[in-house]
């Protein structure tokens, strides 16, 4: 093999590297998912998605999605934009289903270009999100360095959600992994900081499991829609403005969060297979 093929996307500044391995060629696990993430020695990402083949019948693509670290991460919403935008030009549709662990995710263009996703239903149980122990996911008693207070919700992968007066007097980068890791999340969780900036309009940062500070979120800011409905501060559809650009959120009444933004295409490359042999492998 001369070479990998690969495109770098990105959703409001979220970027990803996108390689389709449905032939299952490449088989692409931690070691070669962290090269690629180097950005000094690989390419960069927020996360890498793996296109493969569907495992339903009713799917078109499934899309692995592994973190900067190596982990396999559950669901990106602006991931699924992105792949979804892709397949939609491949088979000449504007409607298609992207399979992820995290379920089936149908996904709809607009004359616009815009993007929509249906996220699927929103775990808001302890278990479902999930918590190690018995709590109220509106209330969840933890607190940290000027954040108190969040409210838990799972999008496929479990967020808790901070609501502040002011999200930029927060500094995200020194609280975002101690609560990452607070006991309360056996698999860790996306940290969400909220503010409410008019009606039915939030401004979101986010701290990304694994990942660190990223310019957006999908899956972080249906949960913040999600969250802002439930303490009785939005109505069910949302403005989520995030630092690189706005996403629409609605949490319908059927319990599924739709989530509609744009993608972006940034370049095509090609990855010199030693890459994924040198010591860049084992950076990060």
């Amino acid at each position: 093999m001369s070479h990998i093929e690969f495109i770098k996307m990105h959703g409001l500044g979220n970027d990803f590297v996108v390689i389709d391995d449905r032939d299952g060629a490449l088989a692409l696990g931690p070691q070669a998912a962290r090269a690629i993430a180097n950005r000094r020695a690989g390419v960069g990402f927020d996360q890498l998605l793996i296109l493969e083949q569907p495992r339903s019948d009713q799917a078109d693509v499934f899309m692995r999605i592994r973190n900067p670290d190596g982990s396999e991460a559950q669901a990106c919403g602006n991931g699924t934009r992105c792949v979804a935008a892709l397949v939609m030009d491949e088979l000449g549709r504007d409607q298609v289903t992207v399979e992820t662990v995290a379920g089936l995710l149908a996904s709809t263009r607009h004359s616009d270009g815009r993007v929509s996703v249906d996220m699927g239903p929103a775990g808001l149980e302890w278990r479902q999100i999930p918590l190690s122990r018995d709590v109220d996911t509106l209330h969840m008693g933890i607190a940290g360095n000027g954040l108190a207070d969040p409210v838990g919700v799972n999008m496929g992968n479990p967020h808790a959600v901070f609501f502040v007066d002011d999200v930029a007097a927060i500094d995200l980068a020194g609280v975002g992994p101690l609560l990452e890791h607070d006991e309360l999340f056996p698999e860790q969780a996306n940290i969400e900081i909220v503010q409410l900036i008019g009606p039915d309009r939030l401004r979101m940062r986010v701290w990304e499991r694994a990942a660190g500070i990223t310019e957006a979120c999908g899956s972080g800011a249906c949960a913040a829609g999600v969250a802002a409905h439930r303490r009785g501060l939005t109505g069910r559809r949302v403005e989520v403005v995030l630092d690189g650009g706005s996403l629409q959120i609605e949490w319908r009444d059927d319990g599924h969060v739709l989530m509609t933004g744009p993608v972006a295409t940034s370049f095509h490359g090609h990855l010199n297979p030693s890459l994924l042999k040198s010591p860049a492998a084992q950076a990060n």
